[in-house]
């Protein structure tokens, strides 16, 4: 029983679809020294409803669930006074800036080692931003308008690439129109999402209107 004068544990909710990652997570927040894991979701929509069910401190939420983009939900997670703290395959600087202009606290690898995951979230908890320290840079220039919009770091030749695939262009299409070769287009179009944060095409030409790249 916790005696008077010792603090609160850190009260979690994780979101993660992937049952074997998620009982792995669970685990090790447990172990972990106040820390405690009070529910687990697999999607937005029970993300949403175990935030009111168990007033967590700190979500620790995958981005990419069966029902959509977890970006998404940030703000309504977030709307009770959790912090949010995203975790991603893709932490670029594009995604952070996302998840920062949406209200989250944080976002890391999930191939982060569990120690730094355990770390953010008491960091989280505790009011701090937990950012890479190669992002966070960027972040703060971009939330506060001195840094170029996530296409500055776009070629000349991927612009053109992310002007195509919003047309609607297929591979083929757009190595016809630019002359390259399917090789070289292919790779044009992995550097467009990479640099974009995006994980599909679609999602590209979403992030890239939503940033002003295009029209």
């Amino acid at each position: 029983m916790r005696s008077a004068d010792e603090p609160r544990p850190v009260r979690v909710l994780l979101v993660e679809d992937h049952d074997m990652v998620a009982e792995a997570l669970q685990l090790a927040l447990d172990r972990a020294d106040g820390i405690t894991v009070v529910g687990r979701a697999r999607s937005r929509a029970e993300a949403v409803a175990d935030v009111l069910d168990h007033a967590p401190d700190v979500v620790v939420l995958d981005r990419r669930l069966a029902d959509g983009d977890a970006l998404d939900v940030i703000a309504q997670l977030g709307s009770g006074g959790a912090r949010v703290l995203v975790l991603t395959g893709d932490a670029t600087l594009s995604v952070a800036v996302q998840v920062a202009k949406a209200g989250g606290a944080g976002l890391l690898l999930k191939s982060s080692q569990l120690g730094v995951l355990e770390s953010a979230v008491r960091d989280v908890a505790a009011g701090g931003v937990v950012f890479d320290q190669e992002l966070l840079p960027g972040v703060f220039d971009r939330l506060t308008g001195r840094g170029q919009g996530g296409g500055a770091a776009l070629t000349a030749r991927e612009r053109q690439t992310l002007d195509l695939l919003a047309e609607g262009a297929t591979t083929d299409e757009i190595g016809r129109r630019l002359g390259v070769s399917r090789n070289t287009t292919r790779n044009h179009v992995q550097r467009v999402l990479e640099k974009l944060g995006a994980r599909s095409k679609l999602e590209a030409v979403a992030v890239a209107r939503r940033e002003g790249l295009i029209g």
